[in-house]
């Protein structure tokens, strides 16, 4: 054999071992480089939260709270994937019992969901390699079937009802309800309407939801009545 041939062969060799260890040759240039030592949760989440959406900070901002009160001297590189199960089960514990309450699945979801936000600006910020991620090594809770049923045709006609003959507006009420009704739009939805989103020639309405991403803008047809 030539030594072209032992060369590629025993390259080949060193790249099935690396991506048996889910090592990339990136990651191992990278292992030589010193990197800044990792701050502390209590130092990190600050800085995280500023930078992200604020959409983001509401839905994520009691979890890294939680996180915060937990491991708020530790630092990023330290937690395992264990530790991250453990803490996971406590918050599903001591969740607020509500009457629509699943046992905390959603609460040990969003704590996860939180740290993978967490960490994955702490490898943007270079403070981890991506291999080194403990939440993405943690599964999420598998989401049981959603209980949301739409609202029958005989109690939606009850719920006009109410709204028409009853309240200080019965007008304003009956037409709320009739645009959520049509459109099936969010509160935030309706709430965000401006004069200038009513197409009366065209009877179109453009309804603005979800922090005003582009795939949120919908038109829906409205009857002249």
């Amino acid at each position: 054999m030539s030594d072209a041939a032992a060369n590629g062969a025993e390259l080949d060799a060193a790249r099935l071992l690396l991506a048996r260890m889910g090592i990339s040759p990136a990651e191992l240039l990278e292992a030589g480089v010193a990197r800044p030592p990792s701050p502390t949760f209590a130092e990190y989440v600050p800085v995280v939260a500023a930078a992200v959406t604020a959409g983001t900070r509401r839905a994520y901002g009691s979890y890294w709270k939680r996180v915060v009160e937990h491991w708020g001297q530790r630092r990023l590189d330290e937690p395992t994937p264990s530790e991250i199960e453990q803490l996971a089960e406590y918050v599903k514990t001591h969740v607020v019992a509500r009457r629509n309450a699943r046992g905390g699945r959603s609460a040990a979801e969003h704590l996860i969901a939180a740290l993978r936000c967490l960490y994955k600006r702490a490898v943007a910020d270079g403070f981890i390699v991506a291999s080194d991620n403990p939440a993405l090594k943690v599964a999420k809770p598998r989401r049981l079937p959603s209980t949301r049923r739409a609202v029958a045709d005989t109690r939606l006609a009850e719920i006009n009802e109410v709204a028409a003959s009853t309240g200080d507006d019965p007008a304003l009420d009956t037409l709320l309800l009739r645009l959520h009704t049509e459109t099936a739009c969010r509160r935030g939805g309706a709430l965000a309407l401006r004069p200038a989103d009513l197409d009366a020639y065209q009877c179109l309405i453009l309804l603005r939801e979800k922090g005003d991403s582009s795939p949120s803008f919908r038109l829906f047809m409205i009857d002249k009545r």
